[in-house]
């Protein structure tokens, strides 16, 4: 059915414009909503959409929708908006190409899932977070599938299978004199996330952050855990965006080849990572997916770039038109953003420091300069090598471009949260207020 509408759209469109491009999209999943210590509601959602880009005399029109008894309406509407566009000899479409085969990104049983299935994953977790004495707050558990089909004018036709399956909770910890807060979540390819696990990891750190200490303002090593650090590399990695470089938005725009970051870091964006959350068999325009290297030993080697800011820079896409779904056109965005360290510091090196499991606030970092200022979340003082007591409250304030050039790994295991695959990341020197 995919087949036959791309099919059918392109065939219609190009009878209106030589320069066209089809994008159709089904995505079927489930949610399930937890608040407090019930399930809230769970649904099932199901979309089918299309989106087609034209190129009129060197203007680019989009148009999408749900509907598709009437596509020519649709491409009317792309070749409508053409002309209303200025002239950009930037706008092309994906070359006629092979794809990668990308393994471990679809799992089939999760195809079949009903919503009784995803209700009671949901309820092993809340069962789990009260057999923990902890008091639930809010969670979700989610599962779904999506499909895609990229066809264009230039012969160009991409599909491609996914599928995804997440669990989150928020708990409370409460011993009649102390209250502390905590979450969890885990999210795969693959119908292999524990929510008992997810639960009892919430309730541990819940537990943990109580009866907080107060700490004083100074500058120390700080390790950020996986939520953490995901959450300030992403202002880090809009640096690499090849829009923000050529609109002089990236403090990395003129270093190309010189040292940006710590000497034993090592970057990639992989959109063929296999299990990537991220990966598929190509972007969302249609070019292959594919390995770059942004980073090597601390020395900036490469951009991320879309079809457009390719055309603009001379240079080839990386594969990095990103897709948020069928009612949007491309952007230039990151796969599966990959940090590798050389150096692994334990946290038994550390004398005196502070293990920050999340941050509150990252949003508000300024992706230009790298200045962010973020609360730190279930926090906890490190001495003589040793995790000791939970601090109250706490902020974290510096730059990340600064940070990340004395920057190491403090685990070997790291973790896939959204598009960063990262271990924990020992900061040097970071000012932290109490």
């Amino acid at each position: 059915m995919m087949h036959d509408i791309a099919n059918k759209a392109l065939d219609l469109t190009l009878k209106y414009t030589d320069q066209a491009e089809i994008y159709v999209e089904k995505e079927e999943g489930v949610n399930v909503d937890i608040k407090k210590d019930k399930i809230d509601f769970a649904k099932e959602a199901y979309t089918f959409g299309l989106g087609i880009r034209v190129i009129v005399d060197g203007k680019m029109g989009f148009s999408y929708t749900t509907r598709l008894d009437n596509i020519e309406t649709i491409v009317k509407n792309a070749i409508f908006n053409a002309k209303a566009n200025e002239i950009d000899k930037n706008f092309v479409f994906a070359p006629k190409t092979a794809y990668p085969k990308i393994k471990g990104i679809f799992d089939p049983k999760i195809e079949y899932l009903d919503l009784e299935d995803i209700i009671e994953f949901g309820k092993i977790m809340l069962d789990t977070v009260l057999d923990e004495k902890c008091e639930p707050t809010s969670g979700n558990f989610s599962t779904g599938y999506s499909k895609f089909i990229i066809a264009n004018s230039e012969g160009a036709v991409a599909k491609d299978v996914s599928s995804i399956f997440s669990g989150y909770i928020s708990v409370n910890a409460d011993d009649k004199e102390n209250i502390s807060t905590a979450s969890e979540s885990d999210i795969s390819r693959y119908m292999d996330i524990n929510p008992v696990q997810i639960a009892e990891k919430a309730c541990e750190i819940a537990k943990n952050s109580r009866n907080g200490k107060s700490t004083e303002t100074k500058d120390c090593p700080v390790i950020l855990d996986y939520h953490a650090a995901s959450g300030l590399v992403s202002t880090f990695s809009s640096a690499f965006n090849a829009d923000n470089v050529q609109r002089g938005r990236s403090v990395f725009a003129d270093k190309t080849n010189k040292k940006v970051t710590s000497h034993s870091l090592s970057i990639y964006d992989d959109g063929t990572l296999e299990g990537g959350l991220q990966s598929a068999v190509s972007d969302g325009e249609g070019v292959p997916s594919q390995k770059t290297t942004l980073i090597e030993n601390g020395i900036l080697k490469n951009f991320i770039y879309d079809i457009y800011t390719a055309k603009k820079g001379e240079v080839k896409s990386t594969g990095n038109g990103i897709r948020s779904s069928y009612g949007d056109v491309p952007t230039v965005g990151i796969s599966n953003f990959i940090l590798e360290f050389d150096d692994i510091k334990n946290i038994s090196e550390i004398k005196e420091g502070i293990l920050v499991t999340d941050i509150l606030g990252a949003h508000t970092a300024n992706p230009i300069s790298g200045d962010f200022s973020v609360e730190a979340m279930n926090a906890f003082k490190i001495e003589n090598g040793e995790i000791k007591n939970p601090i109250k409250k706490a902020m974290l304030s510096g730059n990340i471009f600064q940070a990340i050039m004395e920057a190491s790994a403090a685990s070997k295991e790291t973790r896939k949260i959204g598009p960063f695959i990262l271990p924990q990341i020992l900061i040097k020197n970071l000012r932290v207020v109490g």
